[in-house]
């Protein structure tokens, strides 16, 4: 079992997942830098759910390897896994899973809470993420108050608040327009850029990788390479200048 490269933070070499009789993942390899953005894109069923739950500890791959860091993910107890998630991970659904008996703030300060955290530290952390996605004005409210774009800005600055590693979203513009999207997206990858924060975001819709991951509006750059699965299997990758190479399963990408 050989270690990650040195200047990879997360890495993953010869991945197999199968739902019963149904693989997922065949063979998928890939390596991020620190403060990279990976978007893995790919058809509904291709594997990217799947993909983003073993690197992050939520499924053990039936065979090969992840590492984050000089920590062989993939060998953990379920224990060590939760304690990862919990201190160096954050995750972004496709629909915002907000807790609705705790206010707005509560909710993106569970993660420093669930921590031990102070109180009055993790608002003040809480209230600055909601204040860069523009829901501040809400922190007293209660999830039900608010709308489907603003709960899934609430989930982004939780996921955002504790300053993880590295952070995986899955699908996180799915719920919402436009104009929400962009700006859901300028913020993850303002944060990966200032917060050397990992980020490695999957979605099914190509026309948002090349429109809005891998440039916005002015210009910049979102997202370093976006890497498409099929079948959980074929992998082909592209740069932020278009650039692409193709390979087959067992081929290593590294952003």
């Amino acid at each position: 079992m050989a270690a990650p490269p040195d200047n990879e933070v997360l890495w993953a070499r010869g991945l197999h997942y199968g739902y019963g009789d149904s693989p997922a993942l065949q063979g998928v390899s890939l390596g991020v830098r620190e403060g990279g953005i990976l978007a893995v894109t790919g058809a509904r069923g291709s594997g990217k759910t799947t993909l983003l739950r073993c690197l992050s500890g939520q499924a053990v791959p039936t065979s090969g390897e992840v590492w984050f860091n000089s920590v062989p993910v993939h060998t953990l107890g379920h224990a060590s896994r939760e304690r990862l998630r919990l201190d160096r991970f954050g995750w972004i659904d496709s629909s915002p899973r907000l807790v609705p008996e705790l206010t707005v703030w509560e909710n993106a300060a569970l993660p420093l809470l669930l921590r031990g955290t102070g109180h009055r530290a993790a608002r003040a952390a809480a209230r600055e993420w909601l204040d860069r996605l523009d829901v501040g004005g809400c922190a007293r409210k209660r999830p039900g108050a608010l709308s489907q774009a603003q709960r899934q800005r609430v989930a982004v600055a939780r996921a955002l608040v504790h300053s993880p590693s590295v952070l995986f979203a899955d699908e996180p513009t799915a719920p919402l327009h436009q104009p929400d999207r962009a700006q859901v997206l300028r913020t993850l990858s303002a944060a990966a850029r200032s917060h050397g924060i990992t980020v490695v975001l999957a979605t099914h819709d190509l026309r948002v990788t090349a429109q809005d991951l891998t440039t916005d509006e002015a210009g910049a750059t979102l997202a370093d390479r976006a890497v498409t699965l099929a079948d959980g299997r074929r992998v082909t990758t592209r740069t932020t200048r278009g650039q692409e190479a193709e390979g087959q399963s067992a081929c290593s990408l590294s952003v």
